[in-house]
């Protein structure tokens, strides 16, 4: 089965390989909650097909493989080692959701085996992956498209237009924030398994090795050596927001300040305070509160871009422009129809749209890692306590 119209850059002729369908088969690697969720936004299209699942957690394989098999009328195919699925030859393109320090390795595999890829956030854990990554994409002819969803999201695109159309007047500083609560959830650490998990393929790239922990498992994102902790989880996703915003490229340096983690097994600190400036002469300052009172969802995060001539505060569903003199009363605001969840869809959408026309998508590896690489010079920064410089052209962290 084969589905693609490849466009062959710079002759501008199209290599037709569609005959038997349309259809494209997509095989997920990693299917915890997220990866479930967004593989039944790909089941929505009818082009789309679950052809493989692969996940070395039993409960998570056989969940995934359940829930596939209810929106089609064949059952996926089991996989517990992703090399396995990526020989498939039946699999056109990838989602990879599996826990953060496996990304970068399972994309460079997965587009050494020919396949288009949607990949989860954040795109990697350390900026030389990132770096390899941005390469690995110069060289393919693969569609890659990392979830950064925002990229999609009709909201972000008409406050993009908004602060390039100059409503706003010069914006020097767009100010940031994510509210929750993890800390009150119980202060032990204590966690368990529901089933076998192949330790071993889970830990993977991970150089430091340790006996089989359910609590890393379960709590990986707050883990030094797994993960970025709350501020690269969260960061991710408002640093590439106000990169779209603000049409940013690389940070010039980044800047953090942090307090002590409180939450019983984690080492990474749940209150952080970001400040990255940029070439386009503005600073992006975030400010992520893990302890901070629980906000519903849809207030839970804001940014505030300001102008010399008016404020813009968008969060996850609408915007609101306050003009000079009279910020009591929003000059104009839009409220997204659908709401967050919808941004999802948009994504998935372009991604497969991609897919059909060779053409570049909204969040390719090279956006998705300058987004990255802000939150990991964060991270950078409380560990050595100083500003660090990122030196464009030798692609490196520099004091």
């Amino acid at each position: 089965m084969n589905r693609r119209s490849l466009l062959l850059t710079g002759a501008g002729a199209i290599l037709s390989h569609a005959a038997a369908s349309d259809t494209i088969t997509l095989g997920v690697i990693g299917a915890g909650g997220r990866g479930t969720l967004v593989m039944t936004t790909f089941q929505k299209s009818p082009n789309v097909r679950v052809g493989a699942i692969c996940d070395v957690y039993e409960p998570n394989l056989e969940r995934g493989l359940s829930t596939a098999a209810k929106a089609q009328t064949s059952a996926p195919k089991a996989y517990r080692n992703y090399k396995e699925m990526l020989a498939d030859k039946n699999i056109d393109a990838v989602l990879i959701a599996t826990p953060e320090h496996w990304h970068a390795q399972m994309v460079l595999d997965a587009l050494a085996a020919g396949k288009d890829v949607y990949v989860e956030k954040p795109l990697c854990r350390t900026p030389e992956e990132g770096v390899a990554l941005v390469e690995a994409e110069k060289k393919t002819k693969q569609i890659i498209q990392t979830g950064m969803q925002r990229r999609s999201y009709d909201l972000y695109l008409e406050g993009r237009k908004l602060v390039a159309d100059g409503t706003l007047g010069t914006v020097r500083m767009v100010r940031s924030w994510w509210l929750n609560n993890y800390v009150g959830n119980g202060g032990a650490r204590t966690a368990k398994l529901d089933g076998p998990l192949d330790w071993e393929q889970w830990q993977g790239p991970i150089k430091k090795r340790i006996p089989l922990d359910p609590f890393i498992f379960r709590n990986w994102r707050f883990i030094g050596d797994y993960a970025g902790g709350i501020v690269a989880d969260q960061g991710a996703h408002v640093y590439d927001g106000i990169h779209l915003l603000m049409n940013a490229t690389y940070p010039l340096a980044v800047t953090a300040a942090a307090g002590k983690p409180h939450k019983a097994g984690y080492d990474t600190p749940e209150s952080v305070v970001v400040t990255a400036e940029y070439p386009e002469d503005f600073i992006g300052v975030f400010q992520v509160n893990y302890a901070a009172m629980r906000y519903r969802t849809r207030n839970d995060q804001m940014n505030h871009l300001d102008g010399d001539k008016a404020r813009m505060d968008i969060g996850r569903e609408d915007w609101r422009v306050f003009k000079e003199g009279a910020e009591d009363t929003p000059a104009i605001e839009k409220r997204s129809e659908k709401g967050f969840g919808w941004a999802t869809d948009l994504h998935v959408q372009n991604f497969l749209e991609c897919i059909k026309t060779r053409q570049r998508p909204t969040a390719p590896m090279k956006l998705a890692f300058q987004a990255a690489l802000v939150v990991q010079m964060a991270n950078l920064s409380l560990k050595q306590g100083r500003r660090l410089k990122w030196n464009v052209g030798l692609n490196k962290v520099e004091v």
